[in-house]
């Protein structure tokens, strides 16, 4: 979402459109939406609508959404939405989004790669031939181009398969907003076991999640119909106004590609190309929008001459950590959810080993037909654990069940929705980026239980927010985040300083020195705020004859808040470099004593590869 604020309004958007809070902040855990409640877990705290640590909250939109708001931001600029049909074998112009298209061949020689694209038109496929610089990837966790270009992924296979089941019910979704709201309802009774997504109760719009054991079971055996039945299990009564839209099958997945960078730089995985976890704890999506956004600058700094084609690879260097680190936190996760059918007596892990017993061990020697009959009477006997019979308070084994799994959401053992420490506190250790001189502490290991984001400056970090009034002779006095201070629309690297007289020196030398690498940079001149008389006429003189540079003054919600460099963890004496994604790129914690324009001269060199 702190992205999405660079996208002319994006953020808003989503926020308007989004159901309430209120409507996705809980897991429900159930034995059927209009029966028994086993236990829910409220993932929202006080602190995650304060916007202390972030100017934006945290949303929940669908993704085919997202995508027609993405679509039309880039209408918005000028991009051509192009369908086979309208193309008619006419030269491409640039800027078109080729809908209907896929990639079919990539041939990397000399300084260009040459990519078909194939599409069906009237029946035949038809190949399109299209040369570029840099490719890429940005084609889903099923990757042809990462295939193409022979990039393998390591990590665990096969976590589990599922079939997903999109459906609209009006009906469901004004129960559910009336009587049980939630984003995520853990269904487990006698007859079905699902996880349902509440994607909009005011709209209806769910997305059913059941599990699946082929060979023995097929897809065939999840027909609209059977569907809809299984639906109705899931939710204890009747409903008139089931309609299903999608049915898929899909595998649960933990893996990240070997590289993500290839053929000279030339071709680049993004997103689930790149890495594709398990869904617990929303990382792929996420993930796959930090990696864009740490990717889009350092392009742009190869097309306009400011780096060389080697920035690109601190893409990898950068990003591919990040992704291994969220992959094991979002198995964690996913492990975490699978404790609670096991705390009911429904262990997956056992489900998976008894369909892998008949798939590929003593059973595979069984006709197909007694294969599933098999499956089916085990899964029947699991699931008679889940009988109101048994799983109820006056039951010695059933009691018992249920107040481990009290247990389990008290002490946030259960799947996670938030994880401020790892969405927003995730670090580079190395890249584009100039490591403190003291060393860099061994990342901590994920624990997948929540914890807070505490704001670093530690090089690699994101740029902590904090609230500043603009100053300038304006009666009115403007409030921004930090974060704000970038543009999101060019090459620009910003460097905080405070209003002294070494910090002026080291930002004059950072404008000569941006200057000769082709660079812009822009000076930020943070005021404490008792300080501020006289703030614009001081930095005019100070920097002169350089204009590119703001003053502003922290804007602090009380007394006893933190100021900038206190909550940086430096002195004002400090000052502080942020690339254009607002990663931190270098900092200097109490000032500089070399040569400031030497010392410049080295950071840019650093940073851009140059």
């Amino acid at each position: 979402m702190e992205v999405f604020r660079k996208l002319d309004g994006l953020a808003e958007e989503i926020q308007r459109s989004q159901p309430p809070v209120d409507l996705w902040r809980k897991f429900v855990y159930c034995t059927s939406l209009t029966g028994p409640v086993l236990g829910s877990v409220d993932h929202m705290q006080p602190q995650d609508f304060e916007k202390v640590v972030s100017p934006v909250s945290v949303a929940h939109f669908s993704q085919y959404k997202l995508i027609g708001l993405l679509l039309k931001k880039l209408e918005d600029l000028n991009f051509h939405i192009c369908k086979p049909e309208g193309l008619n074998g006419e030269p491409f112009r640039g800027g078109e989004l080729l809908m209907g298209y896929e990639c079919v061949k990539i041939n990397a020689t000399g300084q260009s790669v040459n990519v078909t694209a194939s599409h069906l038109k009237e029946g035949k496929y038809t190949e399109r031939n299209i040369s570029c610089n840099i490719l890429v990837g940005t084609d889903g966790a099923g990757s042809t181009i990462r295939k193409l270009a022979g990039i393998e992924l390591r990590g665990e296979k096969d976590l589990q398969k599922l079939v997903s089941v999109h459906f609209l019910s009006r009906d469901l979704g004004q129960y559910l907003l009336n009587e049980r709201p939630g984003m995520l309802f853990f269904i487990f009774n006698t007859e079905a076991i699902g996880v349902l997504v509440a994607h909009d109760l005011m709209q209806g719009e769910f997305v059913l999640q059941m599990p699946f054991y082929p060979p023995q079971q097929s897809l065939d055996d999840f027909s609209f119909e059977t569907c809809k039945h299984l639906i109705l299990k899931l939710v204890g009564q009747e409903l008139s106004d089931i309609d299903v839209i999608d049915i898929k099958p899909w595998v649960m997945h933990a893996e990240v590609a070997e590289k993500f960078v290839s053929c000279d730089n030339r071709i680049i995985l993004v997103g689930d190309a790149a890495h594709r976890f398990p869904p617990a704890g929303g990382f792929g999506m996420n993930t796959g929008i930090q990696d864009a956004h740490n990717l889009a600058w350092k392009i742009a700094a190869l097309v306009k001459g400011i780096a060389p084609s080697s920035i690109l690879h601190t893409y990898e260097t950068e990003r591919r950590p990040i992704a291994i680190f969220n992959t094991a936190l979002s198995v964690q996760n996913f492990r975490a959810a699978m404790a609670v059918p096991a705390t009911l007596g429904l262990d997956p892990t056992v489900a998976n080993s008894v369909h892998q017993t008949i798939t590929d061990g003593v059973g595979s020697i069984l006709p197909s037909g007694l294969q599933r009959a098999i499956l089916d009477g085990i899964f029947t006997i699991g699931r008679a654990q889940l009988s109101e019979f048994l799983l109820n308070e006056k039951n010695l084994l059933g009691s018992s069940r249920l107040a481990k799994l009290r247990r389990l959401f008290e002490e946030g053992k259960s799947l996670q929705l938030q994880f401020p420490a790892e969405d927003l506190g995730f670090r580079y250790l190395e890249g584009a980026l100039i490591p403190d001189s003291d060393g860099v502490g061994a990342q901590e290991q994920p624990t997948g239980r929540r914890k807070d984001y505490i704001p670093s400056s530690d090089p690699g970090s994101r740029l902590p927010h904090m609230n500043v009034c603009m100053l300038s002779n304006s009666s009115s006095e403007a409030c921004i985040s930090t974060l704000d201070l970038l543009p999101g629309d060019k090459v620009e690297f910003l460097l905080f300083i405070a209003p002294l007289e070494k910090s002026y020196h080291l930002a004059v030398a950072a404008l000569k020195v941006a200057e000769e690498f082709k660079v812009s940079v822009k000076v930020c001149i943070l005021w404490p705020t008792e300080t501020i008389k006289g703030a614009e006429a001081r930095s005019k003189t100070a920097l002169a004859p350089w204009e590119n540079y703001i003053d502003v003054a922290e804007a602090k919600k009380s007394s006893d808040s933190s100021s900038w460099w206190s909550m940086c963890q430096m002195t004002e004496k400090g000052a502080i470099l942020v690339r254009p994604d607002e990663h931190i790129a270098w900092r200097a914690k109490s000032g500089l004593d070399d040569d400031p324009i030497l010392e410049m001269k080295s950071i840019f060199s650093a940073i851009l590869k140059v």
